[in-house]
């Protein structure tokens, strides 16, 4: 067909077979389809693991943690440290304390008063320093505590005669109000001598001798001698028929906590107790022995008096037991746990009258057994006769407190870590009974500031640590580790999950004795924290802290902020310190003259045990913040529960009763026997464990460090609530407040530890039953503590 204008745009279109592009077009098929399902195995077996992993199972950590990219948990170097080698670290924290900061940080805290409540601009200051350390998430936080100030004081030795007549009369005429006058034989002081050679004991401002939480009260009685107050000693005195009710208690401070001694006088109905401090206590130091008091030499001067708390041992605001003292809580009545009898403090210059005026009355202190000889004072020409004082000799004690619900302040400062729910936490109480305070609190305060300080250049050179660090300087330990205890209440459920250990300093340093207190989980980490500081006091060139040592570790009692979060919150802890040897200076506790100028000339006169106390304390923190795995020994802890049931059986033994002296503890035996057995086998499977981690693991073997990640995470998580597993929810009988089970201060001690308490206190009481009881109950914890 012509084709033109109107026919229509047609075109013929040959069809063929196509032509093939590639030669190899199926086998490129099945290439592609095989390099697409090895990549799907790829990426569910490099998923699948995660299903295994802590943090798809509901544990605390997170999916990302274990991925091999960039994570915040735990940090890419794991498990080396971030930013700065451990070494590099280790020597960081040896070499930036300087005795010239621990002294001008001293000198600063001890310029003035700074009791408990009455410090916030010491708390200001600090948060400032430290914050200017590095430690930039430092803070206040404040609780309205319930405590007393003291208003005024006295004590006289007065005779009691009739108006006109010279015979005398007795205290029950005095009460009848007949017509007597007084005589007064002897005023006391109650204040300590200004020295000219000690800044801080003449300050206008200087806070009174008195007793925290010490009763109001007016009363005159006659009087007696109760040596060191002790339970027991009460108990001999009332065997000896000596009348104790209704007369005032005159006691030697020592042997147990002071508050223990006014709560069993109370009990027995006294009418009110005097404390002094005789030489007794000094060891070597004494006048007696030739020594200078001070400050012309290292003796007690004989105006210094102890202050101090006579609370009955609970720690914390005593009106909100068990929970935090915030702002608008419920108040509890607080009398119960603080004394209803009035109490004052004396030097033993003001006790020699009152002592000496008891001559002749009464059997003597010789007549008792060997805990009641060896009185300092003799050469004073004091007998130590017991009494009652005659009846027309008798005591005038007016004690007059203000008590108020006050704020007290924390400083809080922390460096976070890259594992978010394991922390160490490091703390010293900032409250002082005195302008003073050089050794008792302000010596570690001291110290505290130069680990902070520390730490802070370790941060300023890249340092990120793997645990999180918490700083603690606290207010109101004095009255009853106040401020402590609220914040461990307020923050417990954080704590129980998070918290690796406490590690606290009070009195750092007055003289060149290391010791310690700790849980036994921490023995193995004090022991090579102090093998790698070098001692002040070297007898052979290199000597550590650790080889002057006399290695023994102490159990925990009671008496300073590790109570709260030992006996309360089951997390493990440790106390270290610097104490006298017999050679030593007269340390004078609580008085004005634990002073900047005695610790200057006498305590630590070149402030080297000030920066041994630091490197000690923060070299201990550094190795639990940065091993892998928590530097923990659970067979230590096995080890201790066999000396401490020994203990316990030695008692039971040396009962007087046959019926306590034949208890069975063999069950007790066998489930110690077991728990060492368990955790032997459990720290040799971490040892091994370590040694694994010092592989290099290359990055291609990502889930090989994943696992490892994991066993280690496992074998923290065991070891963090180890202590926990000896906590009781309802407490000990007769103090709530105390959950653990192995340790807790003795009942009528105080600050010495009590190992198996409710135990101990069943064979004190001679209860068969209790014992009984108490040993069920102990094998089940036995067996709950076995998770390893």
């Amino acid at each position: 067909m012509a084709l033109g204008e109107q026919t229509p745009l047609l075109q013929t279109v040959r069809v063929a077979p196509p032509r093939q592009r590639y030669s190899h077009s199926t086998i490129r098929r099945l290439c592609t389809v095989a390099l697409t399902s090895t990549l799907v195995v790829v990426i569910v077996l490099f998923l699948l693991p995660l299903a295994w992993l802590p943090g798809s199972r509901g544990h605390s950590g997170r999916v990302s943690t274990y991925i091999p990219w960039p994570s915040s948990h735990p940090s890419r170097a794991w498990p080396q440290s971030d930013g700065l080698p451990y070494k590099d670290l280790q020597h960081v924290l040896l070499t930036t304390p300087k005795e010239e900061k621990a002294r001008e940080w001293s000198e600063y805290y001890t310029a003035g008063p700074h009791l408990a409540g009455k410090n916030l601009s010491q708390a200001i200051w600090t948060k400032e320093r430290w914050q200017e350390f590095g430690v930039h998430d430092s803070s206040i936080v404040a609780y309205d505590t319930y405590i007393n100030y003291p208003l005024g004081h006295r004590l006289a030795l007065l005779d009691i005669s009739a108006r006109g007549q010279e015979t005398q009369i007795g205290l029950e005429d005095l009460n009848a109000k007949k017509d007597v006058q007084f005589q007064v034989k002897y005023e006391c002081e109650m204040e300590e001598d200004v020295l000219e050679e000690d800044g801080t004991s003449g300050l206008p401002n200087r806070i009174p001798t008195f007793h925290g939480y010490s009763a109001n009260g007016n009363v005159t009685a006659r009087y007696v001698y109760v040596n060191f107050g002790t339970y027991q000693d009460f108990e001999d005195l009332v065997k000896a028929n000596v009348s104790l009710e209704g007369n005032i208690a005159l006691a030697k401070y020592g042997g147990i906590f002071r508050g223990l001694k006014v709560k069993r006088a109370q009990e027995l109905g006294m009418a009110g107790m005097v404390m002094y401090t005789d030489p007794q206590e000094d060891g070597e130091m004494t006048e007696a022995n030739g020594y200078k008091p001070y400050p012309e030499g290292p003796a007690r001067n004989p105006s210094s008096v102890q202050r101090g708390s006579t609370q009955f041992l609970t720690p914390g605001d005593p009106t909100t037991p068990g929970y935090p003292s915030k702002p608008g809580v419920p108040r509890q009545d607080p009398h119960g746990s603080i004394p209803s009898i009035p109490s004052v403090p004396i030097s033993y210059r003001d006790a020699l009258p009152i002592l000496k005026a008891l001559n002749g009355h009464g059997p003597k202190a010789s007549d008792f057994n060997k805990f009641w000889q060896g009185g300092g004072l003799g050469y004073k020409g004091v007998q130590y006769n017991i009494g009652p004082s005659p009846p027309n000799l008798v005591l005038n004690l007016v004690n007059e407190q203000e008590y108020v619900t006050t704020p007290l302040w924390n400083v809080i400062g922390i460096i976070n870590g890259t594992i978010p729910d394991e922390v160490i936490v490091l703390g010293n109480h900032r409250d002082a009974w005195i302008a003073g305070g050089a050794a008792d609190p302000n010596s570690g305060s001291a110290a505290m500031n130069e680990v902070v300080r520390s730490f802070g250049v370790a941060l300023e050179k890249g340092w990120k640590p793997l645990r999180t660090i918490v700083f603690c300087s606290w207010d109101g330990e004095e009255y009853g580790l106040i401020g402590s205890t609220e914040w461990v209440e307020e923050y417990l459920p954080w704590l129980s999950k998070a918290a690796i250990a406490y590690l606290n300093v009070d009195v750092g340093t007055v003289g060149p004795r290391f010791s310690s207190s700790a849980s036994p989980l921490l023995n193995k980490a004090l022991y090579e924290a102090t093998s790698s500081v070098q001692s002040p006091n070297q007898t052979v060139k290199g000597q550590t802290v650790g080889d002057l040592w006399d290695g023994r570790i102490h159990t925990m009692g009671s008496g300073s902020d590790f109570t709260a979060f030992q006996d309360f919150a089951g997390i493990p802890s440790a106390d270290v310190r610097f104490g006298p040897s017999s050679q030593s200076p007269v340390y004078h506790y609580h008085s004005n003259y634990d002073s900047f100028d005695w610790m200057d000339k006498y305590g630590d006169a070149g402030w080297h045990y000030h920066v041994a106390i630091t490197k000690v304390w923060a070299l201990l923190a550094a190795n639990l913040v940065e091993s892998p795995l928590i530097q923990f020994n659970a067979t230590d802890y096995a080890e201790g529960l066999k000396g401490y049931l020994k203990s316990v059986e030695d008692k039971a033994t040396s009962a007087e009763s046959l019926t306590i002296s034949n208890v069975s503890f063999s069950g007790l035996e066998k489930a110690i026997k077991r728990l060492h057995n368990v955790t032997v086998t459990f720290d040799a499977y971490v040892a091994s464990l370590a040694e694994d981690i010092k592989e290099d693991v290359p990055w291609w073997k990502w889930w090989q460090k994943v696992k490892l990640f994991y066993e280690v995470k496992k074998v923290n998580d065991k070891y963090k609530y180890f202590e926990r597993q000896f906590l009781y929810q309802k407490g000990l009988d007769g103090r709530s407040w105390f959950k653990h089970v192995i340790f807790a201060p003795g009942i009528w001690t105080g600050y010495s530890g009590a190992t198996f308490p409710g135990l101990v206190e069943s064979i004190d009481a001679g209860d068969r039953e209790g014992i009984e009881v108490r040993i069920s109950s102990t094998l089940v914890w036995l067996r709950k503590c076995q998770i390893f």
